[in-house]
């Protein structure tokens, strides 16, 4: 069991924490496309939960290393960037939208992708494994997850039309690589 607190190991105790992460993302993906977003929804939930405690092991147990930055980059774009982006495509757009509306939430939707995908890159490129900076440029990953979630129940609950919806997405979407700042937890 010694891998588990070692460093250079890949199945290290933060890397298995977001081993889970990478787990829960890919089940909400596929419990979104059986249309039972309140399972999903949890499942993404977890995975937000493991990606706060990885980092929190990797720091507490010197376990940081490069492949354990790039895993998380990757859980953080499945689960915070893929799976809330596909939730609300399929429980919002492809049940309210039609022709011209679909296809420019289909447009704001690759746009939001694109945008975590080149925040986490830009992270990645410019972060050393086991530091933290006070403050984050621009929105992270998590909260932008955070801020569609709290989008799709507005909208689950009747308080936002679906355009409101695909025009809130592109906003956070700007957000991800914008100049605001962000405390890091």
């Amino acid at each position: 069991m010694k891998f588990l607190w070692t460093p250079s190991s890949h199945f290290n105790l933060a890397n298995l924490f977001t081993f889970v992460n990478i787990t829960a993302g890919l089940s909400a993906t596929y419990f979104i496309t059986q249309n039972n977003f309140f399972l999903a929804v949890i499942l993404a939930w977890v995975g937000g939960a493991f990606d706060i405690f990885d980092g929190k092991i990797a720091r507490k147990y010197n376990l940081s290393n490069e492949f354990g930055v790039q895993l998380d980059s990757f859980a953080d774009f499945l689960s915070f960037v893929l799976v809330p982006v596909f939730l609300i495509f399929q429980a919002v757009y492809a049940t309210s939208l039609s022709g011209a509306t679909l296809i420019f939430a289909a447009i704001i939707s690759i746009y939001y992708v694109i945008s975590g995908l080149r925040r986490l890159i830009h992270f990645n490129i410019h972060t050393d494994a086991g530091s933290v900076d006070k403050f984050f440029t621009g929105v992270p990953t998590p909260l932008g997850a955070i801020l569609l979630w709290i989008v799709y129940l507005s909208n689950a609950y009747e308080f936002l039309p679906a355009l409101v919806v695909v025009a809130l997405m592109a906003l956070v979407g700007w957000s991800l690589n914008s100049k605001i700042k962000v405390r890091h937890p």
